[in-house]
């Protein structure tokens, strides 16, 4: 069995790197990175950090408009497909990176598969949400990682090639939980404790390219009891840069360089609650039972919601304010989104789909509760 990986973002590294791990026991991986992420600190620490293998093809194509760089991949992926003949293509998530697979395996012929299949935030203005759309559209193979999204799946008319396998996040997040709280320093390097701090991302394009999204934001963290620690994303810098709010932000906000994961994961899970706009991050909180106020005025991660440990704000100064003053304590985890061992299944579906020679044994399969 031969699978062709592709990658290019943050959160597509660390899917990757459970799935790897597995796949590499029972077959041969090639692994290519777009280079969608390619600054040091949102690409290689996770490569390093993580144990993912070095990529077999790093193509180098970094920021573009979306168009652009979606082009841009799909010229550079397709002859690596050729040359190499996988029988599947590994899509993780919903980045252009994402996309660009999806329409090189369906062109080429190959069997394209789709980890993360099957959610839906309903905001076509997003271009995640057309990227996840078209993807699972053009797959042959869907994992969806809750009950919720094969059901969104099969309403889409999508019903072939569908497994329940769980989130292969909630594998990472067990695996690197107890390792991150003896190694990670980063509480003592920035001299805060566990539950004294709120934690805040802010990457996407709804909320920095717009001023006055991004003045809301501030103006609401700005209201919190607790210190903000803020891994500022490069394109939020520079975007606070030509609003001339970065002397609000660096007044109001303890701002420091993006992280790692393992340390990020260990300030995700000692933040008395964390304020993202990141779909990642909404459901690493969960995992990790942090509280979580979103920036948006949806989720794909709709059960985290559901189960209380989410709240839906927007950039909105009043809503953000009222969020982070409300004790938010959830008595329930349902564990909609698996068992920990989504990577272990979805090499094993793929072990039995192209290498029938010599059967993988199968897992359990996940049941509705």
């Amino acid at each position: 069995m031969r699978v062709c990986s592709i990658v290019g973002a943050r959160p597509q590294f660390i899917k990757a790197a459970v799935v790897s791990r597995e796949l590499r026991s029972v077959g041969e991986e090639i692994l290519i990175h777009t280079g969608q992420h390619y600054d040091e600190e949102l690409s290689d620490v996770f490569f390093e950090e993580l144990g993912i293998p070095e990529p077999d093809h790093n193509l180098g194509v970094k920021s573009d408009t979306h168009g652009r760089q979606t082009a841009k991949m799909i010229a550079a992926i397709e002859p690596i497909v050729e040359d190499t003949d996988p029988d599947v293509l590994l899509l993780y998530g919903d980045t252009n990176s994402t996309l660009a697979g999806a329409i090189v395996g369906s062109k080429c012929d190959v069997c394209v598969a789709h980890v993360e299949a099957g959610l839906r935030s309903y905001n076509r203005e997003m271009p995640e949400e057309i990227n996840r759309v078209l993807t699972d559209h053009a797959s042959d193979l869907c994992f969806a990682p809750s009950e919720r999204a094969v059901e969104t799946l099969a309403g889409e008319g999508i019903t072939d090639g569908v497994y329940w396998t769980g989130d292969v996040m909630y594998d990472n997040i067990l695996a690197v939980r107890e390792r991150v709280a003896t190694q990670s320093t980063v509480l003592e390097d920035l001299g805060i404790s566990a539950d004294e701090f709120i934690l805040a991302t802010v990457h996407r394009q709804s909320n920095t390219d717009q001023r006055a999204n991004l003045e809301a934001i501030l103006a609401g963290l700005s209201s919190a009891s607790l210190p903000v620690v803020f891994p500022a994303h490069p394109r939020t810098v520079a975007k606070l840069e030509e609003y001339g709010l970065w002397e609000q932000a660096a007044d109001d906000l303890e701002i420091i360089e993006p992280q790692g994961y393992l340390d990020f994961v260990r300030l995700l899970d000692t933040a008395e609650r964390v304020v993202t706009d990141s779909g990642g991050v909404q459901k690493e909180a969960f995992f990790l039972e942090t509280p979580c106020v979103t920036l948006r005025e949806e989720t794909e991660w709709t059960e985290t919601v559901d189960c209380g440990w989410n709240e839906l704000v927007g950039p909105n100064t009043d809503r953000i304010r009222d969020a982070l003053q409300t004790d938010q304590e959830p008595d329930s985890n349902p564990y909609p989104y698996g068992d920990g061992s989504a990577g272990q299944r979805i090499v094993s579906i793929l072990h039995q789909q192209f290498d029938a020679a010599t059967p993988e044994p199968e897992l359990e399969s996940l049941t509705p509760n």
